[in-house]
């Protein structure tokens, strides 16, 4: 067990009108600090921030606190709902679910639905945690595809791909013209996943997917084929750029920024990093051109950060209304325009840059493996990213991918029935 939650002797902590927050959010801390200040000034508790990176760090700050028992009033927890699950189980996770709908459920009702999935567990859980919402989302995310706008037009493209077919088009009017069409950090598994996840629910839709997780459709099934075949399609086509599969987003971000590629697949987080590096960059935001008209194309989206409340704190009461205060339009506007964040109040999506209104339209075609039913096994999910970086480097054909995948799929499988 990651938690191992130690019973002291000690007398508990009384309520005081001090409460602490750990964060991991360099971008955010000094907002973060100047409304824990305002705040002070409006209520008289005294809010101290905390700012602990980067995030694997702060990870793990979170898991030697919560051994020692010694975790916050407020943090937030940086892991798959897996690991959530555990926090909760073991008593360290505040069940919001009734302030959420307290008085007519105003609060709950004032956030991106999608966003609160994240921290709620739903009846009949996998995890067998208790149903109710566990955490308090700041802002959402979603990720999807950006252009540039002044490259596309030096290779005469006058507007975004609107189908695949359009975009492999276009990406070889940029090649003509010298540019790299196509960046994203696909060494980073997470990524390219969530990129091979768009086009498998537009080629094959959500319950096939779940059914191959189940282990009642295979990964060589043609369908799976076709997912793998964008990937052979992108490297035959000279879409991507050079050394994709080993390159960092940070690094992939910089290509963009810099103008070294005209399209990249990117989260909406990317809009602060860009204008850090380029403010006069001049792109917009389009989902992956489909593929398919079987199935809608799905982007993953919710919550970006969130917090969730100590429920041993004796200072429970004035954190969770501190953050419904943090959660509410006016101090959602402050963190979206000062921090270039979607809000998780939907009320205050009026105040955010043109760009991210771009990425909030998204967030109505989004989904997110936290909030699916069923997810696959880890180590199948990596032979299946990993396989797909293979076919990039023309190392194996799609078909050879799929053929493994589903090898370690039945390894697996079979691990389980025993």
């Amino acid at each position: 067990m990651i938690l191992a939650v130690l019973a002291g002797c000690s007398q508990p902590p009384k309520p005081s009108n001090k409460i602490l927050l750990w964060h991991w959010m360099t971008d955010r801390n000094d907002t973060l600090q100047k409304l824990a200040q305002q705040y002070q000034q409006l209520t008289g508790i005294e809010v101290t921030v905390q700012l602990f990176a980067p995030s694997d760090s702060y990870s793990q700050k979170i898991i030697a606190a919560a051994q020692a028992d010694v975790l916050p009033d407020i943090y937030g927890i940086l892991d798959k709902k897996t690991i959530v699950a555990e926090f909760i189980k073991a008593g360290l996770v505040a069940d919001l679910t009734d302030d959420m709908e307290a008085d007519g459920g105003k609060w709950k009702d004032s956030l991106f639905d999608k966003a609160l999935a994240d921290r709620r567990f739903e009846a009949g859980n996998i995890y067998g945690v208790k149903p109710g919402i566990y955490g308090v989302p700041i802002d959402v995310t979603d990720e999807q595809m950006l252009y540039n706008k002044k490259l596309l037009l030096k290779a005469g493209i006058k507007a975004p791909p609107a189908t695949f077919d359009e975009f492999i088009k276009d990406a070889q009017a940029l090649r003509r013209v010298g540019i790299v069409p196509f960046v994203s950090g696909w060494g980073e598994l997470w990524l390219l996943d969530c990129f091979a996840s768009n086009y498998a629910l537009n080629i094959m839709g959500e319950q096939k997917i779940f059914a191959t997780y189940r282990g009642e459709v295979k990964y060589t099934a043609p369908d799976w084929v076709k997912v793998f075949n964008v990937f052979d399609e992108l490297r035959d086509k000279e879409v991507l750029i050079d050394g994709i599969v080993t390159k960092g987003n940070k690094y992939a971000e910089q290509d963009f920024a810099l103008e070294r590629a005209a399209f990249a697949f990117n989260g909406s987080w990317c809009v602060n990093v860009y204008h850090d590096m380029n403010p006069d960059l001049d792109y917009g935001v389009i989902p992956p051109p489909p593929i398919s008209t079987a199935f809608p194309l799905k982007i993953w989206g919710g919550a970006g950060s969130s917090f969730v409340v100590n429920a041993g704190s004796p200072n429970k009461d004035k954190a969770i209304a501190f953050l419904k205060w943090l959660t509410a339009q006016q101090q959602q506007v402050v963190l979206a325009r000062e921090t270039n964040n979607l809000p998780s109040n939907k009320e205050a999506i009026f105040g955010v840059a043109p760009i991210l209104e771009e990425f909030a339209k998204g967030m109505n075609q989004s989904t997110h493996p936290n909030i699916w039913p069923i997810n696959e096994d880890p180590t199948v999910s990596e032979a299946f990213d990993k396989g797909i970086q293979d076919i990039i480097i023309g190392e194996k054909t799609p078909l050879q991918v799929a053929q493994d995948v589903q090898k370690v799929k039945d390894l697996q499988s079979s691990r389980g029935n025993h």
